[in-house]
């Protein structure tokens, strides 16, 4: 795929080498933007083999509101073992955020429920938005939420998404978010709009290591 190709290069060619939680060091970018035109095809990278099952599992467990790893161990995915607890827990990352949203009133907001019935009744709002980035519980997260908000946009029956990053590993992580191309498409189905446009701003984009 030649947008990421791209990006692979344009890291390489101008990115800043600096420090990182680990240790190891990353060369990054900060605010590259990557657009994908639905009309043309699935953006999925043919220069590196997928694994396209844990793709599917992975998104399935999100919008599952899971935030355990049982039921992606059941389906052989075991993506996100290393960070799980002895009982399987992960915190209340992406499942628990874009599910089950804690408010201050003892409310817990499916912002995935929201988001389908605004879409429906007031496509034009702007206010189309889904986040996994709650200040009050990064702390209490396996890891934070590398893909942290996206927003959607209704124009002429059609559906456009992007997507905001705030870190991102070029090799391992970026073309994963192959699950997050997906969101779209599972949300066109369900309110019959056509799909057109996917974008993503990564922040910041790493080529040795993810800056988490």
């Amino acid at each position: 795929m030649r947008t990421y190709l791209d990006l692979l290069q344009h890291v390489l060619d101008t990115g800043a080498d600096r420090g990182d939680r680990t240790g190891t060091g990353t060369r990054s970018v900060f605010g590259y933007q990557m657009r994908f035109d639905l009309a043309a095809g699935f953006p999925m990278l043919t220069t590196k083999k997928l694994h396209l099952k844990s793709i599917i599992y992975e998104l399935l467990w999100f919008l599952r509101g899971d935030t355990n790893v049982a039921y992606l161990k059941e389906n052989g995915v075991t993506i996100w073992d290393e960070w799980a607890d002895e009982n399987g827990d992960l915190g209340p990352v992406y499942g628990a955020q874009w599910r089950s949203w804690p408010a201050p009133d003892g409310r817990h907001i499916d912002q995935i429920a929201n988001l389908l019935n605004q879409i429906r009744k007031n496509p034009h709002s702007r206010r189309l938005i889904v986040s996994a980035w709650n200040p009050a519980l990064v702390d209490e997260m396996a890891l934070p939420p590398c893909h942290c908000l996206f927003q959607f946009y209704v124009a002429d029956g059609k559906l456009s998404c992007q997507l905001y990053q705030r870190s991102a590993d070029i090799f391992l992580g970026v073309p994963f978010f192959s699950d997050m191309r997906r969101v779209p498409f599972a949300l066109s189905a369900c309110i019959g709009k056509i799909f057109k446009r996917f974008s993503v701003v990564p922040v910041p984009q790493c080529s040795r290591l993810v800056l988490a």
